[in-house]
């Protein structure tokens, strides 16, 4: 099976550096652009099926993709970004302010994230393992699936993929594609994430 995995393109609250989880953001202007490279660029891949959060943002980067494909994106609330809870439309300085016991850890850093009436990692990796153990039992070829950041990260770590284990984590930037690839041996990361130009 081929997976390319798709961050969602940006929002107004990645502009603001804001943790935006499970809140319905659509794409800011950048955003719809970025979709309108990312659909282009997958134009010629070959796609069985299409996979997306039901996030909006998720959706509309989703909707963009599959007009090129003319397949029905397959919306998954397991691919929804964290809750964040009581985080949910801070920066990461607006949450260290109430909390400055976090000032060790890094924002980047989805592993140690425990938001006050939210999700921790362990949960947001249990959801997307159901996910995937559902869509690697259908057999098919070649999947597109359209999420966020912090789902990304739990995916990589389902996965066993070393990339999930580096000091310094990995980026995955608005409206990036990484390619993983499952063999006898297991999920192999290929490419990304890479932006389109």
């Amino acid at each position: 099976m081929n997976l390319i995995l798709v961050r969602h393109g940006a929002t107004a609250y990645n502009a603001q550096r804001r943790f935006q989880g499970q809140s319905d953001v659509p794409l800011s202007d950048e955003g719809l652009a970025q979709a309108a490279r990312l659909a282009a660029r997958l134009r010629d891949e070959p796609v069985d099926r299409i996979y997306t959060s039901d996030l909006l943002r998720a959706r509309q980067t989703a909707a963009a993709i599959a007009v090129t494909h003319r397949i029905e994106p397959i919306t998954d609330t397991r691919l929804r970004e964290f809750a964040f809870g009581a985080w949910e439309g801070l920066t990461w300085a607006e949450i260290l302010a109430e909390r400055p016991h976090l000032s060790e850890a890094n924002w980047h850093h989805a592993q140690l994230y425990a938001p006050e009436g939210g999700e921790n990692f362990d949960s947001v990796c249990a959801r997307v393992r159901s996910f995937f153990d559902e869509v690697a039992a259908q057999r098919l070829n070649d999947v597109v699936v359209v999420t966020h950041a912090g789902a990304l990260h739990a995916l990589l770590s389902v996965f066993g993929l070393p990339e999930s284990k580096r000091a310094v984590p990995v980026n995955f930037f608005p409206a990036s594609i990484t390619r993983i690839v499952r063999a006898d041996e297991g999920w192999r990361l290929v490419d990304g994430p890479v932006v389109p130009p």
